[in-house]
């Protein structure tokens, strides 16, 4: 099926597109942007959106897959280290 007619995409480009990406990168934030530059295109008149995003919301590579829960602890801990020795944004404590 054409979703987008300007362009000629079809809701099979755009699975394929989808699922192209999430192969190349698993944590990447897949966006109609960025389905539209894999694909060669640019949006044009913006009437697909709705079914365009309808599609890419019916593939099951869309989602970005969980963070594994060692990551999160990593950053936690390495937040106070971080604010060790700093100001605010530099500047001094009277303002």
């Amino acid at each position: 099926m054409i979703v987008c007619h300007c362009t000629g995409i079809s809701d099979h480009d755009i699975r394929a597109a989808v699922d192209w990406m999430r192969r190349a990168d698993p944590e990447t934030i897949i966006t109609p942007g960025k389905i539209y530059h894999a694909l060669g295109h640019r949006a044009d008149c913006g009437g697909c959106m709705p079914l365009f995003l309808d599609t890419m919301r019916m593939c099951a590579s869309l989602e970005v897959p969980t963070t594994p829960p060692a990551i999160g602890a990593v950053s936690r801990q390495a937040i106070p280290i971080l604010r060790q020795g700093r100001h605010h944004e530099g500047r001094s404590q009277g303002n």
